[in-house]
Parts: structure tokens; C-alpha cells; sequence
């Protein structure tokens, strides 16, 4: 075959390859806009959009009757409030109980702007005041919810009067654990999946459901899960300022604070997958246990407690865990109250 021949063979098979790129790419295009118009048609918002200025809208779903509201500030992933689902109802019998979105997450509409903890406190906040929700606070958080509650309190923390930390995000945690391998920023495969995300092609990634997590919010959640990963994904960029503005405050005085730790050892085939040994494993749950130990630390008035049947997500695995220590946190607070003192 001579050059000339061969070139033209060449030139066959790209144009080929490239008209056949440019049909998945319009058909998957088009099967995510019409799946992002039945994921809102079967699974709405369980509580309501709320219009926190400029015409942006923010899910917050709050269920029950009583003060303090509890407050339930999710951790970095793409299910938002859903993660709370199995403490949300149980809470709400003990007193108001609000789960929310953060922009770009779930039902809550994205922003242009950088999403680091005082891009979130000052989100929170708005939303708190469109909701009327002005009266006393016991935040909840989950893992990087812990410094966006630590962030929120240093700067909005006039009515917060309680906190419980499921397992949260430590500011100095990057440092304190350096001897480990961990992402500093977001992988590259997962920015272009991100990038991508209009053609349909985040819905072919294997989905990673947390344990215990009720298969009804699972489905919804990968749902939406083309929409919602910009946001998690920005959250993700913004983690060092994030743990920065969080780590400037370490005192929370006499606020009630329960501090719950997962230490239910990280199975081998994790470990394996990041190339960490079982005696690595075990090691960097003794500092993330010392971590929880410091958290504790910030207020005069906390418990902590290691939950060693549990994993990171101790609100699913261990719900009961996580209903006694706001039990606990809505009790002193209301003690508090009735005696015309601040806990």
C-alpha cells in the first residue's frame, strides 16, 4: 500500500471515529437532559426551595415542631441532605430538625463562585434568616460538615448553643496525617467526568453507596447525580481554605458538644486500593481517633465517644449513636434555657 493509499485509509477511519464521537455525544447528551427531567418529576424536593437572594434558591427540609432546631449539615458527597434520612424523622419527634442542600448539591441551584467555608457560613446564614429560622441552633455535622459548623459558628454563632460532630474533618487534619497518601485536589478523571457531565457520562461510573444507606435515597441521589457533582466537586477544590478559615476558631466555650468518632477498622481491600497496610490502617485510625480527642477538647462542656462498629458514616450505620448525642446536646440546651443561663 503505498503512502498516498494509505493516508486516505487513515483519513477513513478518523473521519469515522469522529463522526461516531459526535453521535454518542449528541445521544447521551440528550439522554441526560431527558433524565434530569424525570429525575425532577419522580423525586421533587422533600422541603422547600427558598430564594436567599439574586433569584437563587436553596433546598432546606425541616420537619417536626420545638426549639432548638437542630441543624443538620452534611459532609462532602453528592447526596447532600439525603444523608441524613435515617436520623432526619426520629430527631424531628424531639424537636425541629432541618436538613439542607448546599449550592450546586441535591435540589439547591449552583453558583459561579468559589465554595470554601465562608462561601458556606455565609450561604447557611441567608438561608437561616429567608427561613425565619433566628432562634437557638444545635448544628449537626458529618465529616467536612465539621468545619463548615466550626466556620459557621466563628462567624454567625450568636444563636448556636449546641453541636454534635459525627465522625467530622479536623482543620489540621492534612497535616496530622501527611504520613498517608491522600489527594490534595480533585483527580483529573473526575474533573473531566465533571466536564463532561452533560453527555450522560458521570451515569456509567460505578456507583459508591455508603453502608446502610436505604436504597430509596440511593436511587434518588444517583438520580441527580449529573447535576449535583459540579457542586461537590468545588467544595473539593476549595478543602485547604476551607480547613484554614474552620481552624481559626477552637473555642467554643461552654456550648454542649458531643464528639462521636468511627473506628470500626478500614477493611483490607480499601486499604489495598490506596496502598496503605493493614498496620497503616490501623495507625491512621489511632491519629484520626486523637483528632476526635482534640475536637472534644474545644469546649468545656463535651463527651466524646469512639463508635467501634461503625464506619465513616455513623448517622447510617449507627443511627442510634448519633439520636442519643442530639438527645443529649437538645437536653442541655433546653436546661439551659429553662434556667435563663447559656449552656
Amino acid at each position: 500500500m503505498n503512502a498516498s493509499r494509505l493516508w486516505r485509509v487513515l483519513r477513513w477511519v478518523g473521519s469515522g471515529l469522529l463522526a461516531l464521537l459526535l453521535v454518542a455525544v449528541v445521544l447521551g447528551s440528550a439522554y441526560e437532559f431527558f433524565a434530569r427531567r424525570r429525575a425532577h418529576a419522580l423525586y421533587p424536593p422533600h422541603g422547600t426551595m427558598i430564594d436567599i437572594g439574586g433569584g437563587r434558591r436553596m433546598h432546606l427540609d425541616c420537619r417536626g415542631v420545638g426549639s432548638p432546631t437542630v441543624l443538620l449539615e452534611s459532609g462532602l458527597d453528592t447526596n447532600g441532605s439525603l444523608s441524613w434520612d435515617r436520623v432526619h424523622d426520629p430527631l424531628s419527634q424531639l424537636t425541629r430538625t432541618c436538613a439542607y442542600d448546599r449550592a450546586g448539591v441535591m435540589w439547591s441551584d449552583p453558583k459561579p463562585t468559589p465554595q470554601d467555608a465562608d462561601a458556606v457560613a455565609d450561604d447557611l446564614h441567608a438561608l437561616l434568616i429567608a427561613a425565619g429560622l433566628t432562634g437557638p441552633l444545635v448544628l449537626v455535622c458529618h465529616s467536612l460538615g465539621g468545619p463548615y459548623v466550626m466556620d459557621y459558628t466563628r462567624r454567625y454563632g450568636a444563636n448556636v448553643r449546641g453541636l454534635v460532630f459525627v465522625d467530622c474533618s479536623h482543620a489540621d487534619q492534612m497535616e496530622r496525617l501527611n504520613k498517608f497518601p491522600a489527594p490534595d485536589a480533585p483527580p483529573l478523571a473526575l474533573r473531566v467526568v465533571n466536564a463532561l457531565a452533560f453527555t450522560g457520562i458521570a451515569r456509567l461510573l460505578p456507583a459508591e453507596v455508603p453502608t446502610q444507606m436505604p436504597e430509596r435515597v440511593a436511587t434518588i441521589g444517583r438520580a441527580y447525580l449529573g447535576e449535583t457533582m459540579g457542586g461537590t466537586l468545588k467544595e473539593m477544590v476549595a478543602i485547604r481554605a476551607t480547613l484554614k478559615q474552620a481552624g481559626e476558631l477552637r473555642d467554643l466555650g461552654d456550648r454542649p458538644l458531643v464528639v462521636l468518632t468511627a473506628m470500626q477498622p478500614y477493611p483490607a481491600p480499601l486499604l489495598a486500593s490506596i496502598g496503605l497496610s493493614v498496620a497503616d490502617g490501623d495507625a491512621m485510625q489511632r491519629e484520626w481517633e486523637k483528632l476526635g480527642l482534640d475536637e472534644a477538647s474545644w469546649s468545656r462542656h463535651s463527651r466524646h465517644e469512639s463508635i467501634a462498629d461503625s464506619q465513616h458514616y455513623i448517622q447510617l450505620q449507627r443511627p442510634d449513636r448519633v439520636i442519643a448525642a442530639v438527645q443529649q446536646v437538645v437536653g442541655v440546651v433546653r436546661a439551659g434555657d429553662a434556667s435563663g443561663s447559656t449552656p
